[in-house]
């Protein structure tokens, strides 16, 4: 499945590549601009998934006769101090380009900064907190 999502994922971008050559100030143009701008946004997600899913675990016969191993909850295993140095690097990296754009742009600008780096700054929470809540 990953690598059929990314022989698709290739394919619609530089599909996406090549259709922008065609646009052009015409009603025609701004249709296939849509198209090239979804084909292009579906190609990324098919090669973000093509790249970031995990392969599947195979059962083997030798795994059939192991005793079987559970693994603790997710929130119940010791987080590393690197989920916390990376939530916290991120919360301030956002917070330096947000305080670029206001300072350089405006406050608009920064508005519209901080619209494009709410999944960076949520991710980068969710780190802080989920090493936060597993280890008190």
């Amino acid at each position: 499945m990953r690598r059929l999502s990314l022989a698709c994922g290739l394919a619609l971008v530089v599909l996406a590549f090549a259709a922008a050559s065609r646009v052009s100030d015409t009603r025609e143009g701004q249709v296939a601009e849509v198209v090239t701008l979804l084909g292009g946004l579906a190609g990324i997600g098919l090669l973000t998934y093509a790249f970031a899913s995990r392969p599947r675990a195979t059962r083997s016969s030798s795994s059939s006769t192991s005793p079987v191993t559970r693994t603790p909850a997710l929130g119940g295993r010791q987080r590393s101090s690197r989920d916390l140095v990376l939530g916290a690097g991120g919360v301030v990296l956002a917070m330096c380009l947000l305080a670029g754009l206001a300072l350089s742009g405006g406050l608009l600008w920064a508005a519209f900064g901080l619209a494009l780096l709410v999944p960076m700054i949520a991710g980068s929470l969710y780190l802080c907190l989920r090493f936060l809540r597993a280890n008190p």
